[in-house]
């Protein structure tokens, strides 16, 4: 263990002081992009200014013969693009591949100052970050960085569930997780190959009428990844750190990507996977809180004065803890309306 005072100091000599804090910034879609894919990669200085985080994507959706070409094809936008306010981040090839080490060393050492956050896959536990964490420390002082690339982990084993809570705390450096829900499937031999939202087949069925045990008992798809979720967001929230969720594959089912993203926000993530530009704008709209949320969150907090005691409004009582509830959808909405003039608009600030 190491010791609690030395827990913000470099891990490399002539590296960047670890932050306190994770900078809270609009956060709602992490949009992926192949580098490799020279159509794709044409389009990113155009999808940059419409997304809060846009990804460089190294690993899974990349061919073996192709990684190169998209580690290079990384580096070359970067160099080339100005992201103004949006993140850039990247996934990485998994620590047990044979592309990571030199993808760390390079996109460190050669746009490290253009990125953000590193997002690391199938981490299973602290030791993953930890190898990562003193690699990147060593890389940042070579490369002469005067700020600190943070960690994004991508839950996707049975093990890394397991080990959620020593992930999230792993390190300063750590940004946020992700879940992974198609490897994660396959890790705990889960019979779907879908990749994330719900099935048809996982349900819940009403009691009996009568004899006939098949009339009249209507059915409930249930939730897949619920507990998993809200596991990851325990997790984030205990070690102030960002949950999100993660790619939802049905790229024409808008309405159900819709529904779970929507879900996965009212649980606690800050945003999700966009793998289509369809999906950008469903992960803005859910991501961000409806104008009558906000407009409520004011009047309870206004009304709740220095938030201790309690108010009846619209018949309903609010009290501190409810206070609480208001603050967090306002200061959410306060960062989402300094980035998006018509949210700043809708919400009145």
């Amino acid at each position: 263990m190491r010791n609690p005072r030395a827990f913000l100091r470099p891990l490399a000599v002539g590296a960047p002081k670890p932050s306190s804090d994770v900078p809270f910034r609009p956060s709602r879609m992490i949009h992926f992009f192949d580098p490799s894919n020279e159509k794709m990669a044409a389009k990113v200085p155009d999808i940059a200014k419409k997304v809060d985080i846009i990804l460089g994507n190294l690993e899974d959706a990349v061919k073996t013969e192709k990684k190169e070409a998209a580690r290079q094809g990384l580096v070359d936008i970067a160099k080339a693009t100005d992201f103004g306010d949006t993140q850039l981040w990247t996934r990485v090839n998994s620590l047990d591949s044979p592309w990571v080490l030199d993808d760390l060393i390079t996109l460190v050492t050669e746009i490290g100052d253009k990125l953000d956050v590193i997002m690391v896959p199938k981490v299973e536990g602290a030791q993953d970050i930890h190898y990562v964490d003193r690699l990147l420390a060593q890389l940042e002082a070579r490369a002469g960085l005067d700020r600190q690339i943070l960690v994004h982990a991508i839950l996707e084993t049975a093990e890394g569930v397991a080990n959620v809570e020593e992930i999230a705390a792993a390190s300063p450096r750590m940004q946020g997780i992700s879940l992974g829900p198609a490897d994660l499937a396959a890790s705990r031999r889960m019979k779907t190959t879908r990749v994330g939202g719900g099935h048809p087949g996982y349900i819940v069925r009403q009691d009996p009428t009568g004899e006939d045990l098949t009339v009249g008992r209507t059915t409930y798809q249930q939730d897949l990844w619920h507990y998993t979720i809200a596991r990851m967001v325990d997790a984030c929230a205990m070690n102030d750190i960002l949950p999100f969720y993660g790619p939802f594959g049905d790229i024409k089912d808008v309405v159900a990507c819709e529904d779970q993203f929507r879900n996965a926000f009212l649980l606690g993530c800050v945003g999700a996977w966009s793998l289509h530009p369809v999906q950008i704008d469903i992960a803005k709209k859910v991501f961000s809180p409806s104008a009558e949320d906000v407009a409520h969150a004011k009047r309870v907090v206004e009304a709740m004065g220095d938030g201790s005691g309690a108010v009846m409004i619209d018949g309903k009582m609010e009290d501190d803890a409810s206070c609480k509830q208001c603050l967090v959808m306002l200061d959410l909405a306060k960062s989402l309306a300094e980035r998006d003039p018509e949210l700043a608009a809708a919400y009145d600030l």
